[in-house]
């Protein structure tokens, strides 16, 4: 019952944070009517439970958001760079695919958010069924990069599993880094590099 209810206001209050922020002012009269259009949205169309872990580690999560900060920032001088310095090759994008280890909304929503937070890359798509993040990447040089983009977007989910992933998404982890699993599934593997402006290719 308890998770039941948890896994509903989930949710309804991230309902009410959107029409707050909407509105861009904290009142008392803007959160009566973001709590009254939360419930009716939320009893007249279907939203899905939102199924909470029931753990998290404070330790890991604080070292998610100083790495999260840090990545931020360094991606900011990065693109700062590229958009003021001497240009000595031509700007490419890729776009490519990264299969998740989890198989929790919770984790992929959070590790696409986290991921698009950082300047240069934001995500296209998510194919929930089988866990794959699709994402296109600034100034990406050869096909030789994307590995090293993988590994960096599967070190954000990493990061996430073991700050308030479940249990399964605990054992799925361990699973797939014991089989040296760490850059992504074959399906994932493939992808191209194209000039600014065009576009690459994953499958």
């Amino acid at each position: 019952m308890r998770a039941r209810i948890a896994s509903g206001l989930v949710p309804f209050l991230g309902l009410v944070l959107l029409w707050m922020l909407l509105w861009g002012e904290f009142s008392l009269i803007n959160l009566i009517i973001g709590m009254v259009l939360a419930l009716l949205v939320s009893a007249v169309f279907y939203l899905p439970a939102v199924r909470l872990s029931g753990r998290l580690n404070p330790w890991r999560a604080l070292l998610f958001l100083v790495r999260l900060v840090w990545d931020i920032v360094v991606a900011s001088l990065q693109i700062a760079w590229v958009a003021i310095g001497p240009r000595r090759h031509p700007l490419t994008n890729a776009i490519f695919a990264v299969t998740l280890r989890t198989r929790s909304d919770l984790v992929m929503t959070f590790t696409a958010e986290a991921v698009s937070l950082v300047p240069g890359s934001i995500v296209l798509d998510l194919d929930r069924e089988e866990g794959i993040l699709y994402l296109h990447a600034f100034n990406v040089l050869s096909l030789d990069d994307l590995p090293g983009l993988r590994r960096e977007v599967l070190a954000t989910e990493r990061r996430l599993i073991l700050a308030a992933g479940s249990l399964d998404d605990l054992q799925r982890l361990r699973d797939a880094e014991s089989d040296g699993g760490t850059s992504g599934s074959s399906s994932a593997s493939a992808a191209s590099a194209a000039p600014a402006g065009g576009e690459g290719s994953a499958s």
